[in-house]
């Protein structure tokens, strides 16, 4: 628009009516030059006269060479001088794009609620860090909950597309700085997040929720180290051939992650108890009834679980297969059940007496589930039958591969087995034992102060936190995991960790999904607009639902005008 203005003025006010404006470019530098050209009179061949150098392409003075056109348009005709005026006016009003707002705003409100900037901050200022790194902590945070993706990537998302108070962008070793920081002060950040929320929201933390899970690594050429993080083991997502990581996380029964661990890949669970045991009894939280899955149950980690006079409620394995331990026995004890709240029966089996092994079991009953298990196993004895009257057995003659492949299939195979000819039938009495399992599981605990009820009702609540590692990994989405240095592996952790914090304490307050609040919030966006006095930011109106929320959480919402004129975020 300003060369067309420029070369108009240029036309008018040289005679020749040949000047003009052209771009040449040295080394790879744009310049500016007003030239004309001319004849040579001795040789007849036209050439190029620069008459001004207006300088280099990305660093013109604009308002400048407006002020030259304005002045050159005296000596033009009327029509003329406002075409050119109406051509160099800024628009009064000019809409450069919107971001989102609304997500990220609501989880940074609810982080500040939780004091974890205060926390981050108070660290912080033992160190001399020169950028905002509670800020970009956050960021990577609210990043996992609204749009997950890696830290490079981030830089189009701070950037371009969601807003985030006090951050207008950022670089991606910014970021890696902010996640070595995160790894230093993790424990303490862990040890004042978790008093800090406990305390706000008042929740109950003698109890304690524990398990684990694993993230494979598809990234990599997959080698192990001994001294990595990155290791083959069991793989709770059916990856065996993948290194992975071992992640374990505390929750108290309302669902809210209060502590994580990361291990090597090849770490069993029975060796994780005493680590997870030490940890939380240097928080000093008083007495603590831990909740843990059969996969934890050892005579020594119950030992270590009523340490410094806490107690457990841990699952039982049933089919152990030796009628001398105690589950089993607890099992076969007479005793009449009763009914509580969701349906289930119960029973209380003291195993021991007064002995040094005395055990406390409860044994319970669902019945909704005792029918899906007898209909089950009844489909796969139907099959089985089918299957077996398809072999053509001949008695003594060796096995075909179809009766091998029978016998050792995983669901058929175990209500088989070989009669004194060799052929394979039914396994009666294996079908007769299964039935006193249908719809059962139980239970021991050590504390004999809580009810069988209550014992019961807090084993059941383990379906929280199997419902975290399934948010871990399909709502923060921790994998792709891109890191490969351990510490980064840890620090990838702690804020997905930091993220399901945010979005429990948010579902809890709001009775909604995750799911449903960050739909809802999608559609809260901020318009970015451009005036003669600078910038303008303005949200859209807020729909009832979304004041809904942010009424239920009990924080605010953004402001009608974050940014006013350029004088910067407002963070209320």
């Amino acid at each position: 628009m300003l060369g067309q203005c420029l070369h108009l003025w240029a036309n008018v006010w040289y005679n020749v009516g040949t000047m003009y404006i052209r771009t040449v470019t040295t080394k790879g530098t744009k310049y500016i030059q007003l030239a004309h050209n001319y004849r040579d009179p001795e040789t007849g061949v036209t050439k190029v006269k620069v008459l001004h150098n207006l300088g280099r392409a990305d660093s013109l003075d604009l308002d400048a060479l407006r002020r030259l056109v304005r002045s050159i348009c005296r000596f033009l005709e009327p029509s003329e001088a406002t075409q050119i005026q109406q051509q160099l006016d800024v628009s009064p009003f000019e809409f450069l794009g919107a971001k989102d707002i609304g997500g990220a705003w609501l989880l940074d409100r609810v982080w500040r609620k939780l004091e974890i900037d205060k926390t981050l901050k108070r660290l912080l200022s033992r160190r001399g860090y020169g950028t905002p790194v509670e800020r970009l902590i956050f960021a990577m945070v609210a990043n996992r909950a609204l749009a997950p993706s890696s830290k490079l990537a981030m830089e189009d998302w701070v950037g371009g597309e969601a807003m985030i108070a006090d951050l207008r962008e950022v670089e991606v070793h910014q970021l890696y700085r902010a996640m070595d920081f995160l790894l230093e002060a993790s424990e303490d950040i862990q040890r004042d997040v978790y008093f800090g929320v406990a305390n706000l929201l008042n929740l109950d933390v003698d109890v304690i929720f524990f398990d684990t899970t694993t993230t494979y690594f598809e990234t990599g050429d997959g080698a192990e180290d001994a001294e990595s993080l990155r290791r083959r083991g069991y793989s709770k997502d059916r990856r065996p051939d993948l290194t992975q990581v071992v992640i374990g996380f505390a929750m108290t029964k309302d669902g809210i992650p209060v502590k994580c661990w990361v291990w090597p890949g090849n770490s069993p669970d029975q060796d994780l108890v005493a680590e997870v045991k030490l940890d939380l009894n240097g928080w000093r939280i008083g007495r603590v009834v831990s909740v843990m899955d059969a996969g934890f149950n050892s005579p020594k980690n119950r030992r270590t679980l009523r340490g410094a006079g806490d107690h457990y409620i841990i699952g039982e394995r049933m089919r152990m297969g030796n009628k001398g331990l105690l589950p089993a026995e607890a099992l076969c004890r007479a005793g009449a059940y009763q009914k509580i709240k969701g349906g289930l029966e119960i029973k209380e089996v003291i195993v021991g007496g007064d002995s040094v092994v005395r055990r406390r079991f409860i044994v319970v009953v669902n019945p909704e589930e005792a029918i899906r298990d007898r209909k089950k196993r009844e489909d796969i004895v139907a099959e089985a039958e089918k299957r077996l009257d398809h072999l053509r057995q001949l008695e003594g003659e060796p096995h075909t591969k179809a009766a091998c492949a029978l016998r050792s299939h995983p669901a058929y195979g175990r209500y088989l087995r070989q009669d004194k000819d060799g052929k394979l039938i039914l396994d009666t009495k294996k079908l007769h034992a299964e039935e006193r399992f249908d719809g059962k599981f139980l239970i021991s605990t050590s504390d004999d102060g809580l009810s069988s009820e209550d014992v019961v009702l807090a084993y059941k609540q383990l379906w929280q936190i199997e419902r975290l590692h399934r948010d871990l990994k399909h709502v923060v989405d921790i994998r792709p995991v891109y890191h490969r240095l351990d510490q980064r592996i840890h620090s990838h952790v702690l804020l997905c960790w930091l993220s399901l914090l945010l979005i429990r304490v948010i579902e809890n307050a709001t009775d909604k999904s995750w799911f449903q609040v960050r739909n809802a919030m999608a559609g809260l966006k901020v318009g970015i607009h451009r005036t003669q006095a600078g910038e303008v930011w303005q949200t859209s109106v807020l729909t009832a639902e979304q004041k809904g929320l942010f009424g239920a959480t009990e924080v605010d919402p953004p402001p009608r005008y974050p940014v006013i004129a350029g004088k910067g975020m407002r963070t209320l």
